[in-house]
C-alpha cells in the first residue's frame, strides 16, 4: 500500500504481511533485484498518518528534478562514487576560552548522506558553517570538492550549496525574485535562469506561481522553494542545517523523497544536521555529535550492531515513575528510561534481566503485559552514549 526509503532499506506497509512479503519476493525476482532480509514491525504513528493523508497526493515532481539536472552546465553527477567529497581532519573552533568544535575528523564519499545528529548546542551548526565557508576554523584542515578548507572559504561558498533551518529565503520578495536572486549570486548564466527557474516552480509545487509573495507560502512550500534555490547552479555538495524544522509530517516526507533522488540518482553528496531520530535513519552514515565533539560515526545498523554494551527490555508498567527505581536498581541494569507506559532497560544479558525485572516489580503489581527483547533504536542508543559521556 505504501513503499518509502529509509536509509539503506524500504519500508513497505502492507494490509496483509504474508501476501506483501511473497509480492515483494516475486517483484525482486523478476527485476534481478537481490534483498538482503525481510523484517517484519509495527507501523509507526507517523506512517498511519502520512498513508491516510498522502494516499491521493502526487508526491514529488521527479520529472522536473530530472529535467533540471539535464539542463547545461554544472559537474554534480561526475566522478566516481569513491572520490571525497568532504574530508575534515581536526577541525576546531574556538570562541575565546570556550571550544565549540573540538577534533572533529570525518569524511564524506560523493552521493552519501551523512548526517550530523545531536542535541541543540552540541556544535553542529558552527561545524556546518566552517565547512561552508562562513565561519573561518581555529585550526583543522580538510577539503571540501577539490577546495581547500583553510584557504578557500571564497570557492567553497560559490561551489556548494547551503540551506539553513530558516530556509534562507527572503520573505518580502516573490517566488520569481527568491530564485532570480540565488542564480545572480551563484552566477548562473542568464541563459540557463529561465529553464532552471520554471522547472524549480515545478518542483516546489509553484508552476504559474513566480509573482506569489514568499512569506505567503505554506512552510513545506517554502522548504522546497529553498531547496530549489539552494541548488540552482547545480552543486556537487549540499549542506543542509535542520533543513525541516518546524514543518509537518508531510512536507518532511516529501522533501526526503527530493534527498534520496539527490543522492542516488544525481550522485550530490549531502551532509545534513538533524535532531530526528527517524531522519537520521536516512542518512548513509551519522556523526554524533555532542559538546562539540563526535563521540560516535559509523551507519545507522552499524551504531546498533556494534553496540556491544546490552540487550534492551521494552517493560509495560503501571505507573512508570513509580517503577523505575526499581529497575534502576537491579546489577543487571546498565540505563533505564521512560517511554510513554513503558520502560526500556539496557541490561547485560536479555534473559537473565527479564527475570531479574520480573521478580523487582510483580510484588508490586506494576507490570501490565508481557516483557520483550527488542532491538536498539537510534534514540535509545544515542541516549546511552551522552550518558557515558557524562560518567
Amino acid at each position: 500500500e505504501t513503499v518509502y526509503p529509509m536509509g539503506r532499506r524500504l519500508n513497505a506497509i502492507c494490509p496483509s504481511n504474508g501476501e506483501c512479503i511473497s509480492g515483494i519476493k516475486d517483484l525482486a525476482s523478476r527485476n534481478d533485484v537481490t534483498i538482503e532480509r525481510i523484517e517484519e514491525g509495527i507501523p509507526t504513528l507517523e506512517d498511519i498518518f502520512l498513508i491516510k493523508v498522502m494516499k491521493d497526493s502526487g508526491g514529488v515532481n521527479q520529472q522536473a528534478l530530472e529535467d533540471f539536472f539535464k539542463t547545461p552546465g554544472g559537474d554534480s553527477s561526475k566522478g566516481s562514487s569513491e572520490d571525497l567529497m568532504i574530508e575534515v581532519k581536526n577541525l576546531y573552533k574556538r570562541f575565546g576560552k570556550f571550544i565549540a568544535v573540538n577534533d572533529v575528523s570525518f569524511f564524506v564519499k560523493r552521493g552519501e548522506i551523512f548526517g550530523f545528529l545531536g542535541p541543540n548546542g552540541a556544535g553542529k551548526t558552527t561545524t556546518i558553517k566552517m565547512l561552508c565557508g562562513l565561519f573561518p576554523p581555529s585550526s583543522g584542515s580538510g577539503k571540501i570538492g577539490s577546495f581547500n578548507l583553510m584557504k578557500e572559504q571564497h570557492s567553497i561558498k560559490k561551489s556548494i550549496g547551503y540551506m539553513s533551518q530558516k530556509f534562507s529565503l527572503y520573505r518580502d520578495l516573490t517566488v520569481g525574485e527568491n530564485i532570480e536572486l540565488y542564480a545572480g549570486i551563484y552566477g548562473v548564466e542568464a541563459r540557463d535562469l529561465e529553464i532552471r527557474k520554471e522547472l524549480i516552480l515545478k518542483i516546489a509545487d509553484l508552476e504559474g506561481k513566480g509573482d506569489v509573495i514568499t512569506d505567503s507560502l505554506p512552510m513545506g512550500i517554502k522548504q522546497r522553494l529553498a531547496l530549489g534555490c539552494a541548488i540552482i547552479h547545480k552543486p556537487g555538495v549540499i549542506f543542509l542545517d535542520e533543513p525541516t524544522s518546524g514543518v509537518d509530517p508531510i512536507a518532511r516526507r516529501m522533501f526526503w523523497e527530493i534527498i534520496f533522488f539527490l543522492s542516488r540518482r544525481m550522485h550530490i553528496t549531502i551532509l545534513v544536521t538533524t535532531h530526528y531520530m527517524d531522519e537520521a535513519e536516512h542518512c548513509h552514515r551519522l556523526g554524533l555529535l555532542y559538546r562539540g565533539r563526535i563521540i560516535a560515526r559509523g551507519s545507522p545498523a552499524e551504531l546498533c550492531l556494534n553496540m556491544k554494551l546490552g540487550q534492551l527490555l521494552e517493560i509495560p508498567v503501571r505507573d512508570p515513575l513509580a517503577a523505575l527505581p526499581f529497575v534502576a536498581a537491579l546489577p543487571e541494569n546498565i540505563q533505564t528510561s521512560i517511554f510513554g507506559d513503558r520502560l526500556h532497560a539496557l541490561v547485560w544479558d536479555a534473559d537473565k534481566g527479564q527475570r531479574a525485572v520480573s521478580q523487582a516489580l510483580h510484588p508490586h503489581d506494576l507490570i501490565t503485559g508481557p516483557i520483550q527483547h527488542i532491538p536498539i533504536s537510534l534514540e535509545d542508543l544515542f541516549m546511552l552514549f551522552i550518558e557515558m559521556e557524562e560518567e
